[in-house]
């Protein structure tokens, strides 16, 4: 490649809905955290703490996986790098996998509480 690479937009743009991404789920976390232990019956209203913590976690991971695939992105157009596949696609599915999880989780949680 001659000369400097247009980075464009799409990259900046990627990220962003990483980052949107990353709140989203670290706003949901948050919000079971205040939920979940309120809600579930004492004697297991310590493992509301368990879906929030891990939600949080996860955003964390999103929020440096984003950031990191802008930054091979753009290593690998400005020939920094040389090209390889795209990153990220490990991360999609992680995530994919945790948010089925943590439905699963508060769907049990909204059918416990209704059965009280």
């Amino acid at each position: 490649m001659n000369g400097p690479a247009d980075a464009g937009l799409q990259p900046e743009r990627t990220e962003l809905a990483w980052r949107r991404t990353a709140l989203a789920i670290a706003i949901g976390s948050l919000l079971s955290l205040r939920i979940f232990p309120a809600v579930l019956p004492a004697e297991i209203a310590a493992w509301g703490f368990a879906p929030g913590a891990v939600g949080v976690a996860a955003a964390l991971a999103l929020w440096i996986a984003g950031r990191r695939r802008r930054v091979r992105f753009l290593d690998t157009m400005t020939g920094a790098l040389p090209p390889s596949g795209t990153p990220g696609g490990a991360a999609l599915f992680g995530l994919s996998a945790l948010c089925v999880g943590f439905g699963i989780v508060a769907l049990g949680v909204v059918v416990g509480a209704a059965a009280r």
